[in-house]
């Protein structure tokens, strides 16, 4: 799945993706970063390609890298 980086919480090291498919905003945490990429080198709008698994709080992404 392919997205844009919506939000970013620096502090707390998360945010939310866009899906081009114009679904809901997936959540991600920067432990589902992939590909040797770093929390701090997001930005908002970035296209981030990413999988979705399920979570207890609803959906998130996983495997987040650069489109």
């Amino acid at each position: 799945m392919t997205g844009i980086i919506k939000t970013l919480i620096a502090d707390k090291n998360f945010g939310f993706i866009t899906p081009d498919d114009g679904s809901k905003d997936i959540f991600f945490h920067a432990s589902a970063l992939g590909g040797g990429l770093q929390f701090s080198e997001l930005q908002k709008g970035d296209k981030v390609s990413f999988d979705v698994e399920d979570s207890d709080k609803g959906p998130r992404a996983a495997n987040v890298v650069r489109a």
